[in-house]
């Protein structure tokens, strides 16, 4: 159950002499966290606190491996600024100290009074002390972008993930269409990194749509790799995306053709591509996610097939719009209460829908990012 909006309102109650936070009563409706048959509600007199501007809001960011992880920092820190609250936002050290330090940093967030708790996960399993202190401090807490296994979870704000896979898949069918009209078509399989939550998602989403085409014979994974085990990219790092294609080529791609590689991002589908051109083979269809700058060059030259447009700036300013009605002790809104089940309750979320990009499309996609859009004239 999400903690009440008392509680929450319990966590400012210190700032209302300071701060000169107005409290009054009001009647509302709380949602309750849905079982998986169904939601349930209960309704009541509720008090709502409207805590004063600078409050704190903590964002404990993952490791810094994306460029997109790059950008979410700095729009949290300006969009919070704007906002009127003090923004503290961290990226969680990279290797093998990156679980512990993201919890030392959520950690140190609610010990420097954080009113709200936003976290991309490291780690999703690795949170529940965390998330268990903000419910006892009475601090809200948002999974952003990753989902948080933790019983006190108040709300998830992502992407839909799994549609991202689905696309993902689509792309790479549709790709390897527009390439060879008709198939067998030699493939390989890459997913992100096993501690990543979202990695099972995409990869669930890809199969959903690709899994059937194996099952027929239009797709061959020639390797065999087909588990997620086997297809995991530790970290989600180049250098191990780019062994492993290094490896495949050698063992399996002697003589045969590597038509097409389901890529979960874009960072790993240019190693991959990398691989494959330093062996000197003809380049693959390849899939990605992000819509990071190098790959967008690489769209448009022809070479990476598609990645997913997840506008970074909407995703932020949604986790900052929750954490604004959160302020007031007011619900946020949700689009989904059935999705997204953590191991022990359903989340209630906000899903933003991804785009499937290639060169095609770019310039329509990107048409009002300053950044992207003059990559695509």
């Amino acid at each position: 159950m999400r903690k009440s909006m008392v509680a929450i309102a319990a966590a400012c109650s210190s700032l209302l002499i300071l701060s000169g936070c107005s409290t009054e009563s009001e009647t509302a409706t709380e949602t309750a966290a849905p079982a998986a048959s169904g939601s349930a509600a209960a309704a009541g007199t509720q008090t709502t606190t409207t805590c004063a501007p600078g409050d704190r809001i903590g964002v404990a960011l993952p490791a810094q491996t994306s460029e997109n992880w790059t950008l979410a920092k700095q729009l949290f820190e300006e969009q919070i600024t704007a906002a009127g609250f003090t923004p503290d936002v961290q990226f969680a050290d990279s290797g093998s100290s990156a679980v512990a330090s993201q919890q030392a940093n959520a950690d140190n967030m609610l010990t420097q009074q954080a009113k709200v708790l936003v976290i991309g996960a490291e780690n999703g399993q690795q949170l529940g002390s965390q998330a268990e202190a903000a419910e006892a401090a009475g601090v809200p807490l948002i999974a952003y972008d990753r989902p948080i296994d933790a019983k006190a979870t108040d709300y998830y704000v992502a992407f839909d993930n799994f549609k991202v896979g689905q696309l993902q898949g689509q792309a790479l069918l549709d790709g390897l269409k527009a390439k060879k009209a008709e198939g067998p078509y030699n493939i390989e399989l890459f997913s992100g990194s096993s501690d990543d939550a979202n990695s099972a998602v995409f990869f669930g989403g890809a199969m959903d749509v690709l899994q059937p085409k194996i099952d027929d014979g239009t797709l061959v994974v020639a390797s065999g790799q087909t588990d997620i085990k086997q297809t995991a990219t530790a970290g989600w790092k180049a250098e191990n995306a780019q062994s492993r294609t290094d490896a495949l080529l050698t063992s399996t791609y002697g003589t045969k053709s590597l038509d097409g590689v389901l890529s979960p991002n874009d960072t790993l589908a240019r190693a991959i591509l990398t691989s494959v051109e330093s062996q000197g083979k003809p380049l693959p269809v390849v899939t990605g996610q992000d819509s990071e700058v190098e790959s967008v060059k690489s769209i448009m030259a022809g070479k990476q097939y598609s990645t997913i447009n997840k506008d970074t700036r909407v995703l932020v300013a949604k986790a900052i719009d929750m954490a604004k009605v959160l302020q007031t002790g007011k619900t946020p809104e949700v689009n989904d209460t059935k999705s997204y089940n953590n191991g022990v309750k359903i989340v209630p979320a906000y899903l933003l829908p991804p785009v499937i990009v290639t060169k095609a499309n770019a310039a329509e996609a990107y048409a009002n990012d300053p950044v992207l859009s003059p990559l695509t004239k």
